[in-house]
């Protein structure tokens, strides 16, 4: 979820092979899925890293300015996945100026990340404080909620955040996820419901469509090319595409299909979307549950 840039990438097969003579018959592919290289770093985020660096080696900023330094540094880090940099970053723009909501809503996804819910809640609920209509900190502390466990309190927020825009399918589709264990007929309802108020023309609606068994995997994974107009924009869905094909698996109790799917959107790089955040954290809790 957010972005887009050059070139379409077409289709290729992830498959295992054996070695084998011109006579024999061409392998089968084990897994048949839209692939691509994963997505390179963008060397203007690291010489914007350098440049604000430099500037913060001046003398003669004020406060302020030291703070919103460190924040657009510490933004630029974590897109690029220097996750350590980014939060010491983040941590001194708050020390310094400790009114910049938007930096207790990036602390809050961190700690997220590191299953630190209770601090995720306290820095959403900052971000909050500071910004009642910061509407992406009702994303991300519904997202801390449902991995937290507090189901109930985490549709809240996804509720808070689909008023603000209906017609946003994966705000849809979280509201979904939150509900679905709770009542899974209900929430298939809401579901239906809420698709209502969609643009079918949307390629996000096709995971709606997924989600509702309207579309088959198979057709859904024809649709990620479609209407594509740069290689970015093609890696970003994909990165998309395989972690909610993760968790529709993961609902169905196929964790080891899941899990390959999380692998697979760890696989594009796309560092500032959250589907490549949390697929991480799926997979760290997949294999804390196969340890205990």
């Amino acid at each position: 979820m957010i972005l887009k840039h050059l070139a379409l990438a077409s289709f290729a097969i992830l498959s295992l092979s054996a070695c084998q003579s011109t006579s024999q018959p061409s392998p089968m592919p084990l897994v048949n899925v839209p692939f691509t290289e994963p997505m390179a770093s963008d060397f203007r985020s690291e010489i914007a890293i350098a440049r604000f660096s430099e500037l913060l080696n001046r003398t003669d900023l004020s406060t302020e300015q030291q703070a919103k330094l460190l924040y657009d540094r510490g933004v630029l880090f974590d897109s690029l996945g220097m996750t350590t940099l980014s939060r010491i970053d983040f941590n001194r723009a708050v020390t310094l100026k400790p009114d910049l909501a938007e930096v207790y809503n990036f602390l809050g996804i961190q700690h997220t990340l590191m299953q630190q819910y209770e601090k995720a809640y306290e820095f959403f609920d900052s971000a909050l404080e500071l910004d009642a209509e910061h509407e992406y900190a009702y994303l991300n502390r519904g997202i801390a909620l449902y991995y937290g466990d507090r189901a109930a309190l985490a549709s809240d927020d996804f509720n808070a955040f689909l008023a603000r825009s209906p017609n946003d399918p994966y705000r849809v589709l979280w509201l979904y996820l939150s509900q679905v264990n709770e009542n899974q007929q209900q929430a298939l309802i809401q579901l239906k419901e809420n698709a209502q108020a969609l643009d079918e023309s949307q390629w996000a609606f096709q995971l709606i469509a997924l989600y509702l068994g309207d579309t088959t995997e198979q057709a859904f994974l024809k649709t990620i090319s479609e209407g594509v107009k740069s290689k970015q924009e093609y890696i970003h869905r994909l990165c998309e595409a395989y972690f909610y094909l993760a968790k529709l698996y993961q609902a169905k109790g196929l964790d080891y299909v899941a899990a390959d799917y999380f692998r697979l959107a760890l696989a594009t790089n796309v560092h500032e979307f959250i589907e490549y955040k949390y697929a991480r954290l799926e997979l760290e809790l997949m294999n804390g549950a196969d340890a205990s």
